[in-house]
């Protein structure tokens, strides 16, 4: 899913870069993706235009990634559905049973409790023990002889 997405909608996402969901954003455009801010308190997040919903997001998306409060999350999958996203991100502790099965059941597929930075670095094998890219590549182990 990773692999073939374009457009990552990010309802939720922050201004404040101190916040996961800024850093998880600001990844995910780094390495290519196309991220659609979803918070109606802001006007523009990552240079990009907020929405305040994602019906009126004016592209296609290709993945729903949601850092919300469980609870708001069957609005959000109806929502996803009713724009024909391919799938549901829910990060992790986002779990609710009721918006999984609204989102299954209209065709999306639903990952749950998962960080979508977490599993991009590790599928494309650069995940450093930090949970950052070092760019670095070592065979030389420090402090032992």
């Amino acid at each position: 899913m990773l692999h073939t997405a374009g457009t990552i909608a990010i309802v939720g996402l922050s201004g404040n870069e101190l916040r996961a969901s800024y850093f998880v954003g600001y990844y995910l455009k780094r390495h290519g993706y196309r991220v659609i801010p979803v918070n109606p308190r802001e006007k523009e997040i990552l240079g990009r235009t907020s929405y305040a919903s994602l019906p009126e997001v004016p592209v296609p998306v290709d993945i729903v990634n949601v850092f919300r409060a469980p609870d708001a999350l069957p609005g959000i999958a109806r929502d996803a559905v009713a724009i024909g996203a391919g799938a549901l991100w829910c990060q992790f502790g986002v779990i609710n049973e009721e918006g999984a099965w609204i989102a299954e059941e209209g065709g999306v597929t639903v990952i749950k409790d998962l960080c979508i930075k977490v599993e991009h670095a590790r599928y494309v094998g650069r995940m450093h023990w930090l949970g950052i890219n070092t760019q670095r590549i070592t065979s030389v182990r420090s402090g032992l002889q």
